[in-house]
């Protein structure tokens, strides 16, 4: 019989603020008493952890993104997503705190908190309405396509890089501007993004649990990327898929294919008995199942090209707006039998 996952017990000086009836309430009222928060992560890269930091590790960037996104008392902050994911919980407490209105709907909003996922069906539903409101797009790489569809239609776009324990790490246009964050240092060992600011976590929760970090205040979750003059290219989380003993980094592809598809992209690994991994590729649009393996033939590696591909009416997200991966994977798979069973 399965067992509920035990959650770990916060200690009184932190607040548990995305399990809060009112997230935004409890960080500020955590601010003001000077307790640390607890931000629980999704798990959706490796095991759920509860990342623990103070407020200001957040507040002392605010003037930071208002200066990036020239967001101030008068602006109009719209932010979809829920505030039990913590970026969209940043982004509600930065409004707050420079005296923004966070907003219910795009409808005469100035600013937006958006995924690339839920931008591309904004594009697709109401391009019209982003006119003018400058997009902070965040959770998932923005790739090239995306981004200039957004110019396109009016918007302007910012983008970032980060993780729930680094907070801000790079920022930019789109996933192939990203620089360091102001006040962030960067950079890239044996192929792993390490960093070092003032916006790092304090740790995690959980007993026995630790970042990563050095004695000189570095810290890594364990992103692969690159340094390529003061450019911030990020590969994804360690791994990627492996397939005949080669390893396809998923964002690379994803860039690629995300270029020329007149829907959404998600690449993943799926299980095979000799090559261990099997690139798979799962769309929108269906006419990109007649598209994009051409693209593929010609500017992927064969060890890269995607050997199954599958129209999904949704793509599985989590609450964040982030591609909720293993649940991919679950419905290709299911997709694939369906289809052979046929």
């Amino acid at each position: 019989m399965h067992q509920p996952e035990v959650q770990p017990e916060v200690q009184p000086e932190v607040v548990d603020v995305l399990a809060a009836d009112a997230p935004l309430d409890a960080f500020v009222g955590a601010h003001e008493q000077g307790r640390r928060v607890a931000l629980r992560t999704s798990g959706t890269s490796g095991g759920a952890r509860t990342v623990v930091r103070t407020t200001g590790s957040w507040v002392d960037s605010f003037p930071h993104v208002s200066a990036l996104t020239g967001l101030d008392g008068a602006s109009r902050v719209w932010v979809p997503g829920p505030l039990t994911a913590s970026m969209n919980l940043f982004a509600a407490a930065h409004a707050t705190f420079a005296g923004a209105t966070v907003v219910d709907s795009l409808d005469g909003a100035s600013h937006a908190q958006l995924p690339p996922s839920s931008l591309r069906r904004v594009l697709a539903d109401r391009a019209e309405a982003l006119a003018g409101v400058h997009v902070t797009v965040a959770g998932d790489g923005l790739d090239r396509a995306t981004y200039d569809a957004a110019l396109a239609a009016g918007a302007r776009i910012s983008h970032y890089y980060g993780a729930a324990e680094l907070s801000f790490v790079a920022w930019g246009d789109h996933a192939e501007a990203l620089r360091p964050f102001p006040g962030v240092e960067v950079a890239a060992r044996d192929g792993e993004l390490w960093a070092r600011s003032p916006y790092l976590c304090e740790g995690y929760l959980e007993p026995g649990q630790e970042p990563r970090r050095d004695a000189d205040g570095w810290m890594t979750v364990g992103d692969r990327g690159e340094m390529v003059g003061d450019l911030v290219r990020v590969h994804g989380r360690a791994g990627g898929i492996t397939t005949a003993g080669a390893t396809v980094v998923v964002a690379d592809v994803e860039r690629v294919l995300r270029a020329h598809a007149a829907g959404d992209v998600i690449v993943v690994g799926l299980p095979h008995a000799d090559l261990g991994q099997v690139v798979a590729a799962a769309v929108t649009d269906p006419d990109d199942v007649r598209r994009l393996p051409e693209v593929a033939r010609r500017a992927l590696t064969p060890q890269q090209r995607p050997r199954r591909w599958v129209v999904l009416d949704d793509l599985p997200m989590t609450e964040a707006g982030k591609p909720d991966r293993a649940a991919v994977v679950a419905a290709v798979v299911a997709a694939l039998s369906s289809e052979d069973a046929r």
